[in-house]
């Protein structure tokens, strides 16, 4: 469910939004020389190529052989059409398209994701020496008369690498995939036209108005899109090769990827037209199938290779006061900067929880005090006077990440992050779950009519609750500190984080309360919606099949953009973050779904509600839904919209990428209208003028009478075996493959030794397995790691590895899968040697054994065994734990320097940083956190979250923390 009152901004390390729209720089009229790169460093000058339909329809365009083939199949099926049966063209045109889609969805997607991980594409080309003069000739020449004579003069083939003439063969094929995927479906659809019965001909005639209108607008997004992206960015050139700059303009400015999402609009008219429920499922489920596509491949292939790699638990210091009044943007509200009231109250500390210089709220676990260097968990409980605790020097200023963690710990979110040991989270469930199962059951009262009366108005209250009462709460927040000034008046905050304890509590009771009150205001809904629906008994009778489309479709979009304005917004924005923390910079930023619309909640947020008015087909369903968007509105005028414009002024933008995409085509349409209207221009203006004017006043009628209508009135044991159980039992989850061939092999020949004596290892070394095999050694040979009664068999694996093995040749495997050689040439290596490390090693103390495998199958050549130990902390002194965890820590993060502390490098390496504390780590991921993770608990018999190791990432907080809770659990 989406939240009617996200905030339209993010905190500065909010994820990199997945909506990303890569186009080209935009070719300018006069002739320039693009310059291309390839993987290897090749730079060549790009020739100029032509578009599909030139190079294919074109009488007079040479035509390659893929070209003729291409044609041929085109013309065999409008052939097929003209001669087949209407009963027989259906079904074959529907399989018909689903093979060409398939192999536009999936076969596509799958090649050019291992071109783009293993450029595989190319690597094939290479491995079968298609353009090897010396090796196939034939093949060679051949390929170059075909991609010769479709180009222009500035092509040469010999002079141009590899990789582009590769691409230039694929894009050959992707048009034969595309042109017939295409035309297939043109012939599904007109196999099954029909004209509906039972509509007037004024239906009939808005039916194919808006079905022509749907296909010329597809067009018009396509013809856009390749104007901006051009060939390279349309057969996907940046898999291959990289050219010129980036930029993200024209169409790419009005949708996310609007070749995927926009660009199918004319799937839905021709379905319009030719009024069949087939086409329209069948649309459905291929412009569904494109959304895959994006999914798996384009999304996670734009990350690769325009993605910044982020690391988690950075700490990026905020603005000092100073600075943010300075930088205060023209017409905002000058902040407070760390100050809750204007009361006799001190101001928020400028240091990290864990880490604070004033001893009493060190650690979020509430203990009065910090460990020194020398206290020991023993000394605290026998000692009758305590040392006072070491203040370690820290940053005058708060990051932001300290920040964050300070006021948001897995908050629940929706129904995310439930903790049945939180009662705030046990209200949630007990009040939904009476909501839900009262309003999924028959009707208790008297008559339905009184039944439906009760919903509507249980429904209608929490919606009132949520937009006007939560609304005039967050309203009086923003201007009077109203919340947080509650909290200070009635209840005792000791010490002098007074204000900051305050601001705290207040914002913790409102996240619970607005999540309580959103899960409600939709459940409230659904409650009422069901009690109006109505299985129905003849699904193609009427417009019942076309209502619960739509209506599915409608939810499904609601959700989509409540989750993407969740990934620009994060949890700060979500629960409106800035109405109660001011030591967030007052910052701007317009990426995801808000590129393209300044406030995604105004005109999307309520399309669920209409979905089940749709659905459910109730007049009354339908009317809650408009109160509902109408409040909603309300709630961002009133509520959301000043407060925006006190915070950040003149800062806010003014118009969003879709209002100026629709306002560029408006003015390049009226320029062309007024080049072609001559003497009439006067007159045109005269009575455009006149329309605005009507539209204007219409305009303000309304609004004005929405005002008036809206201001009117024993249990940890079995957990812990059962883990241990289950990781047992993902060991047994692998299909071992063998081989046939294994007697023929000489086993005296091959051989594994673990380069270290003895074999003993640290928990997180890395460890070197040197091996030894005859010159006729598979390429495909792999080595792993297991434990040591795992395999019953010392012939055969019948276990997973878990992750836990490499290659013993790097190109030899595709990922997990082992590629296909010929017999190589010349004689493989005898000797060689793989190192397992990072997340190749096992993370748990015990006996292990390594395996060498045959020919990627799992037949077992040789074997060899190893220990993982892990070095315990002499004692429970603060020095003691700090200098173990930092051991870990350098291991748990691969020993990788842009993460680890400066305090664990040495002193020729350190970089002098005075705004960091000098125990501060970092992780390129949660995997990193979660080996920490595990590593602790063995040595210190604790456990904790990654979130709880994340949120610390400091040597000594860590390690405080540790002293704290062996004190309290042990």
């Amino acid at each position: 469910m989406g939240s009617p009152g996200a905030r339209r901004r993010r905190s500065l390390t909010g994820q990199p939004s997945a909506n990303v729209s890569v186009s080209e720089t935009e070719t300018p009229r006069r002739e320039e020389v693009v310059w291309g790169k390839t993987p290897s460093g090749t730079v060549f000058r790009v020739p100029t190529t032509h578009d599909v339909l030139t190079s294919l329809f074109h009488p007079w365009h040479p035509k390659s052989h893929l070209d003729l083939v291409n044609l041929a199949l085109l013309g065999s099926q409008l052939v097929l059409f003209a001669l087949l049966p209407n009963r027989i063209a259906k079904p074959f045109f529907f399989f018909y398209f689903v093979f060409w889609r398939t192999a536009y969805d999936a076969g596509l997607g799958w090649v050019l994701t291992k071109q783009s991980k293993k450029k595989w594409i190319v690597r094939e080309v290479q491995r079968r020496a298609w353009l090897d003069g010396e090796k196939r000739p034939k093949v060679r020449a051949w390929i170059r008369s075909q991609l010769q004579g479709k180009m222009g003069k500035d092509y040469s083939f010999d002079e141009l690498p590899l990789e582009y003439n590769t691409w230039l063969l694929f894009r050959q094929a992707v048009d034969i995939i595309l042109l017939n995927d295409f035309l297939s479906y043109c012939m599904f659809a007109f196999a099954c036209f029909r004209v509906p019965d039972g509509l007037s001909t004024v239906m009939h005639i808005m039916r194919w108005i808006s079905g022509i209108v749907l296909i010329a607008f597809n067009l018009w997004v396509k013809t856009e899109a390749h104007h901006v992206v051009k060939d390279y960015g349309w057969y996907w050139g940046d898999v291959f090769f990289q050219r010129g700059a980036l930029v993200f303009d024209g169409v790419f400015e009005m949708a996310p990827h609007p070749m995927y999402s926009v660009g199918y609009a004319g799937y839905y008219g021709l379905s319009l037209i030719v009024g069949s429920y087939p086409v329209l499922f069948v649309s459905l489920a291929a412009h569904a199938a494109q959304f895959a596509f994006l999914v798996f491949f384009e999304n996670p292939h734009i990350e690769r290779m325009y993605g910044q790699r982020k690391p988690i638990a950075q700490r990026t210091p905020l603005f000092a006061p100073q600075m943010a009044r300075s930088a205060t943007p023209p017409g905002a509200r000058p902040r407070k900067p760390r100050a809750v009231l204007d009361m006799d109250i001190s101001t928020t500390p400028t240091v990290t929880e864990g880490e604070t210089s004033e001893p009493e709220t060190d650690l979020e676990t509430e203990m009065d005090e910090v460990y020194g260097p020398s206290t020991s968990v023993q000394q605290r409980n026998d000692s009758p006077s305590r040392a006072p605790p070491v203040k370690r020097p820290r940053a005058p200023t708060l990051t932001q990440h300290d920040l964050m963690n300070m006021y948001f710990r897995k908050d629940t979110l929706i129904i995310r992050n439930i903790d049945p040991f939180r009662a705030s989270d046990v209200k949630l469930v007990l009040l939904l779950g009476y909501a839900l199962c009262f309003s999924f059951l028959q009707p208790g009262f008297s008559s339905t009519r009184t039944h439906l009366a009760y919903h509507f108005v249980h429904a209608l209250a929490w919606r009132f609750f949520h937009s006007f009462g939560l609304g005039l709460l967050l309203k009086a927040q923003s201007e009077s500190k109203f919340l947080v000034r509650h909290f200070i008046t009635h209840y005792h905050y000791p010490g002098k984080q007074a204000g900051q304890d305050a601001i705290r509590e207040a914002f913790n009771n409102w996240k619970s309360l607005y999540n309580l009150s959103l899960c409600m205001t939709y459940a409230s809904f659904v409650g009422l919606a069901w009690q109006t629906y109505s299985i129905p008994a003849e699904w193609t009778v009427g417009d019942q099949l076309l209502r619960h489309t739509l209506g599915a479709i409608l939810i499904g979009l609601h959700m989509w953009t409540a989750a993407e304005c969740y990934d620009v917004l994060g949890v700060f924005g979500w629960f409106f973050g800035d109405f109660f923390i001011e030591d967030y910079p007052a910052t701007l930023e317009y990426t995801g779904i808000y590129r393209f619309l300044n406030n995604p909640e105004r005109t999307m947020s309520g399309a669920a509600f209409f979905g089940l008015a749709l659905i459910s087909g109730s007049k009354l369903v339908f009317a809650l839904a408009v109160i509902s968007q109408i409040s909603h509105w309300w709630f961002l005028s009133k509520v959301e919209n000043p407060h925006m414009q006190r915070l950040y002024g003149s800062s806010l933008r003014q118009e969003a990428g879709l209002t100026k995409v629709i306002k560029k085509v408006a003015m390049k349409n009226a320029l062309l209208l007024e080049s072609r209207a001559g003497r009439h221009v006067p007159e045109i203006k005269r009575v455009a003028q006149e329309v605005k004017g009507t539209f204007d006043k219409v305009y303000e009628e309304t609004a004005e009478a929405m005002k008036e209508l809206l201001l009117k009135p024993a249990l940890s044991e079995v957990v812990q075996d059962t883990r241990v159980l289950l990781k047992h039992s993902r060991e047994k989850f692998v299909i071992s493959r063998v081989t046939s061939d294994i007697a023929a092999l000489d086993r005296s020949k091959y051989h594994i030794t673990i380069k270290a004596d003895p074999a003993r290892f640290h928990l997180g070394e890395p460890i070197t397995v040197q091996w030894r095999a005859p010159a006729t050694h598979s390429k495909r040979d792999w080595i792993g790691i297991y434990r040591k009664s795992a395999n019953k068999s010392s012939m055969v694996t019948k276990v997973s590895s878990l992750g836990m093995w490499v290659p013993v040749y790097d190109d030899g495997w595709d990922g997990d899968v082992p590629l296909e050689f010929e017999k190589p040439d010349s004689p493989m290596k005898e000797v060689g040697e793989v190192v397992f490390k990072g997340d190749k090693l096992p993370w748990t103390c015990g006996e292990y054994e390594v395996r060498y495998h045959h020919d990627g199958k799992y037949n077992v050549i040789s074997t060899a065994t190893l220990q993982i130990y892990v070095e315990k902390a002499p004692d429970l002194t603060f020095n003691s734990v700090r200098m173990t965890l930092m051991r870990l820590v350098v291991l748990a993060l691969d020993a990788d320097p842009s993460l680890l502390p400066l305090s664990s490098q040495s002193s020729s390496e350190r970089i002098v940083n005075d705004d960091h504390d000098p125990d501060d780590f970092n992780f390129w991921s949660e995997k990193q956190a979660k080996r920490l993770a595990k590593a602790i608990e063995q040595v210190f018999d604790v456990e904790y979250s990654t979130e709880v190791i994340v949120a610390d990432a400091n040597l000594s907080a860590l390690a405080n923390r540790i002293l704290v809770s062996k004190e309290i659990l042990h």
